[in-house]
């Protein structure tokens, strides 16, 4: 896991062409491409209420104290703190399944806003490999008339050898008058019976 600010500055200093990053973000000197939404869920330390139900619904929650994993370094440290009992914590259920801390469980959260993620790279950036990438994001497939690797080649033919004046000149051929089979070319039983 890559913290979000590591992840920009990563991209605006050349560092990397591309990366997956969690909207919303600032774009200035950047293309994105969003890409889909991930789902919400709370984590609670094991034993609470909430682990008996597959799913929670934000308003049931108005009563339980929640935590900022930005203000206490992370997720992975407030994790920890939710497994002491410190609170409840709101991550996207990508996050909650990487560091899946031992004394929490993590449930579904309705009613709660998912998080965007998105393709991002420098918008000055071009080249035929992030074309075809971006290309593939967006739905195109490998032979689609759009991508740069599927557009024709043109290729060059190597003229052909001159064959004159090569080896002993054979006879033309002559065409045979009379075929070598007498059925060919008629209908089935035109041969004539009798005398041969």
């Amino acid at each position: 896991m890559v913290d979000d600010g590591a992840q920009l500055g990563v991209l605006q200093d050349h560092k990397a062409d591309m990366g997956f990053v969690r909207l919303p973000i600032e774009r200035e000197g950047l293309s994105v491409i969003p890409l889909y939404e991930e789902q919400p869920v709370v984590v609670a330390p094991k034993g609470h209420e909430i682990s008996v139900f597959e799913e929670v619904a934000l308003a049931d929650l108005t009563q339980e104290s929640f935590l900022d994993a930005a203000a206490l370094g992370g997720p992975e440290a407030a994790l920890q703190l939710v497994a002491a009992g410190a609170g409840l914590l709101i991550l996207p259920m990508s996050v909650a399944r990487h560091f899946n801390v031992k004394d929490t469980v993590a449930r579904r959260l309705t009613g709660a806003e998912g998080t965007g993620i998105a393709l991002a790279w420098p918008a000055e950036a071009t080249d035929d490999v992030l074309e075809e990438f971006i290309g593939v994001v967006r739905g195109r497939t490998a032979q689609s008339s759009r991508q740069p690797s599927a557009q024709p080649q043109k290729v060059k033919k190597e003229p052909k050898p001159d064959r004159r004046g090569t080896g002993a000149k054979k006879a033309p051929k002559v065409a045979q008058r009379y075929a070598p089979n007498p059925d060919k070319g008629r209908g089935k039983g035109s041969r004539k019976k009798g005398k041969r």
